[in-house]
């Protein structure tokens, strides 16, 4: 790739690069904003999901040679400085617009100078503070007419729709209730009954998408194999009238009575279950009306003994109507998911030829390391992908599914499972035969499919398997070289199942090696919000320790890239 415009930023980088680059192309920006004409007014760029950007001032030849040109620090956003950054800046006209801070607070920044221009800050008090997604969250999104009425977009910790003035900041009072839409009025859990409004658990960090006059939001709920119940909130997708805040259509995600796929919640198991949200970023065809639906795991994790069936649309890429939000087409990427493989990337649209047949093509890079790809119009894959049968679960009460999906192409860019022994270090004879002898304690599978175990310290500790090939940072794709540029984390993970302590989760079993001692862990959320206290379970009362997992393979991972 040297010598050749370094098109692809990754979502932690490009806060720096982008202010360096951008500079000769915004001030003659009008109307529309666009990632084709330098800017970047989108979380991935564009509503195709490809995080592509045609500058070429930065490239192979001087990247090593640039400079940080200022920074913004988001200490003061909140009375506590928070630990992690995960967003991306947008960029339109010259303003960088972004969340930051533990009161996932929005700024506008001049694009040169790192100047603040406005902030915005919503206090929610005890509804953020046990809110599951909390801190600052991964950005805003952008809408205009394109005269003169600009607007930013983002969802606060404590699971609202705000509209901003992108000039000044202001909270525009004619959308939805003085600025403001209540996103968990209309969440409900059980028997579709509605969550409680301050501390019902849902929320979202990812950013909200504008297509036209239209926002969609998705949801998320406490992640994890240790959730307290499995009744939890159901997952559910939304779009509102960017101008008023009117919701114009919903998409279960969890499927209810008379819904195409409640079936496959066998014994009425969709009542007493929940996530399956979007916690992720969609996508959208403009051109083809459709919207792509990046489906979560159902609750929990690594366990559905209560839940039988294939859990639709648990871990499946759903294409819906953009202006219904009905239903197109859906492939599940995992039937009856107990790994922990939820969509958490962004899907992709790549216009690609296959064997002299142009597909309009839809490709979603995977926690196990499959590039999977689709017909974005009719949902067939643009390959075969095959069902297989794959080992069953010994876990009392649970019942997994006798196949599979394997894709046959493109091969897998990760490691999907370890190879004994011919994946073990072999630094020294010693550390080698050290780590021959520890494997010898666990259950190694071989596929991505290997189901969790009852684990002991005495052996088997828990089930080798996958892990996480390419999470929510997400891929990028270059329609230049027709080429998609991938994370691949090659991880390995040991999963193990024990029963919960007494009053800690209905769920029969919960992820934890029977026989360790239990670990202190944060208390609700994945820390806690501005308005809360940090605050922890009591020593031996929280879920089990966490599961071993070993570093990357010493032999060559496969490349992280592949060809459309």
């Amino acid at each position: 790739m040297l010598g050749k415009p370094y098109r692809s930023l990754s979502a932690l980088v490009s806060f720096v690069v982008v202010l360096l680059a951008l500079t000769a192309v915004v001030s003659s920006q009008t109307g529309q904003p666009s990632a084709a004409n330098g800017e970047w007014p989108t979380y991935n760029a564009d509503l195709r999901g490809t995080r592509y950007s045609p500058l070429d001032q930065i490239n192979g030849s001087n990247f090593n040679k640039l400079e940080i040109a200022w920074r913004f620090k988001t200490d003061n956003l909140g009375p506590f400085p928070e630990y992690k950054l995960e967003g991306t800046p947008l960029m339109v006209k010259g303003v960088l617009y972004t969340t930051g801070g533990t009161r996932r607070s929005v700024v506008a920044l001049d694009a040169k100078t790192g100047e603040m221009m406005w902030a915005h800050s919503y206090r929610e008090g005890k509804r953020a503070a046990v809110a599951p997604r909390q801190l600052s969250g991964r950005g805003v999104a952008y809408w205009t007419d394109g005269k003169g009425d600009d607007r930013i977009l983002y969802v606060t910790t404590g699971y609202r729709l705000i509209a901003l003035n992108a000039k000044s900041g202001a909270m525009i009072n004619s959308f939805g209730k003085d600025g403001v839409v209540d996103l968990k009025v209309g969440a409900v859990k059980g028997n579709n009954e509605q969550i409680d409004l301050e501390t019902g658990e849902i929320g979202i960090h990812s950013t909200p998408i504008v297509v036209r006059d239209t926002v969609i939001i998705g949801s998320s709920m406490r992640e994890g194999a240790t959730v307290p119940t499995h009744n939890n909130t159901k997952g559910l997708v939304r779009a509102f009238d960017v101008r008023t805040g009117k919701q114009l259509w919903r998409f279960n995600t969890m499927p209810g009575p008379g819904e195409f796929g409640n079936d496959t919640w066998e014994n009425g198991s969709w009542a007493v279950n929940g996530n399956t949200g979007v916690w992720t970023q969609f996508t959208v065809d403009e051109d083809l009306g459709l919207v792509y639906l990046p489906v979560e795991t159902p609750t929990s994790d690594y366990y559905g003994g209560h839940r039988p069936g294939n859990n639709l649309f648990g871990e499946s890429l759903v294409a819906v109507d953009l202006k219904t939000g009905q239903r197109k087409w859906y492939y599940q990427l995992v039937h009856h998911p107990i790994w922990n493989f939820d969509n958490s990337s962004a899907p992709m649209l790549a216009d690609i030829n296959v064997n002299g047949r142009a597909i309009k093509a839809v490709a979603l890079p995977h926690k196990i390391g499959w590039l999977y790809v689709f017909d974005r119009v009719t949902g067939q894959p643009v390959w075969p992908i095959e069902e297989r049968p794959v080992e069953q679960s010994t876990v009392p009460g649970e019942k997994t599914s006798p196949t599979q999906p394997f894709p046959t192409k493109p091969p897998a860019y990760s490691r999907q499972f370890l190879k004994v022994p011919d994946d073990v270090i072999d630094f020294t004879p010693a550390l080698r035969e050290q780590a021959l002898q520890v494997l010898e304690k666990y259950h190694v599978g071989t596929s991505p499919f290997t189901p969790p175990i009852l684990g002991s310290v005495n052996g088997p500790v828990g089930a080798v398997g996958a892990g996480t090939a390419t999470n929510w940072p997400g891929s990028a794709y270059d329609p230049e070289l027709h080429t998609v540029f991938a994370q691949a984390s090659n991880l390995v993970a040991a999963r193990s199942l024990v029963a919960p302590p007494p009053g800690f989760s209905d769920i029969r079993y919960v992820e934890g090696v029977g026989g360790e001692q239990f670990r202190v862990v944060l208390g609700p959320g994945d820390c806690c919000a501005a308005d809360g206290t940090r605050t922890q379970r009591p020593e031996n009362t929280p879920p089990p320790a966490a599961n071993p997992q070993g570093g990357n393979s010493p032999a060559d991972p496969p490349p992280a890239r592949t060809t459309l």
